[in-house]
């Protein structure tokens, strides 16, 4: 019943950059095994190998169902176990519906909700079987409030993370434990991911208030750490200036 994370074994996508960085360098830190996934090898090899022997890594892709049944088996095989599944990987492509980029809308939704559904279908077999497990889904403060205009689309994703993640507790709750997180503006890849030359000006300036990928890593960590019998089920932190 005590907290700890130390040889907890966790799994996290969007692994080689970001928050999904972040938090496995701060839970091998506190003595945690991390198994690392992200389509980019050579952020993941520098990543683990500085980690050290507790980290692992496997390329994935999130939309690619079969990939991300094979990443979590070869985490399985290579620690024995599975604590906790971080479905993180996330595209944030701002632009107005009336661009109608339907591109991107369907590349938000195969990364930010299928990707989380893979991830739920593969770890969540192996939590059953081992009476056990924790799923961590990023979601965002636009999945709280309504990131518009803009981010409609992205939004709707992010929304989704938060009714799946609800949905999930309440099915498989009593063993298995689901937390929430949704970050503000912090500083990772993240801003990057819109085209629409109007629309990624005013989300750069907007992330000049950005707080550092750690400052979710901890957030992380603190669910993480709890006694079996609490589950902490929604962290929502922005930076203190941000008003959105």
């Amino acid at each position: 019943m005590m907290p700890d994370i130390q040889d907890k074994v966790v799994v996290i996508t969007g692994a080689s950059s970001g928050l999904g960085e972040a938090t496995a360098r701060l839970l091998a830190a506190r003595g945690a095994k991390v198994f690392l996934g992200a389509r980019r090898e050579e952020n993941l090899k520098r990543i683990t190998g500085e980690i050290g022997e507790s980290a692992g890594y496997g390329v994935v892709d999130v939309t690619d169902r079969a990939g991300v049944k094979a990443f979590v088996e070869a985490a399985r095989a290579r620690c024995g176990r599975i604590d906790v599944l971080i479905n993180n990987a996330g595209l944030m492509a701002i632009a107005p519906m009336s661009a109608t980029h339907v591109d991107e809308w369907d590349r938000m939704i195969d990364i930010n909700i299928k990707g989380v559904l893979y991830g739920i279908a593969a770890a969540l077999p192996v939590f059953e079987e081992q009476g056990s497990g924790h799923f961590i889904n990023i979601s965002s403060v636009a999945g709280v409030k309504v990131f518009s205009p803009g981010g409609t689309v992205y939004s709707g994703t992010k929304f989704a993370v938060r009714a799946i993640s609800e949905g999930l507790r309440h099915e498989v709750g009593g063993k298995i434990r689901v937390t929430t997180i949704s970050p503000g503006v912090v500083d990772t890849e993240l801003k990057q991911g819109t085209s629409h030359s109007e629309a990624a000006e005013g989300v750069h300036a907007l992330y000049e208030i950005a707080i550092p990928a750690d400052s979710v890593a901890r957030a992380i960590a603190f669910a993480v750490e709890q006694p079996t019998n609490v589950d902490v089920n929604e962290i929502v932190l922005r930076p203190t200036v941000q008003e959105f």
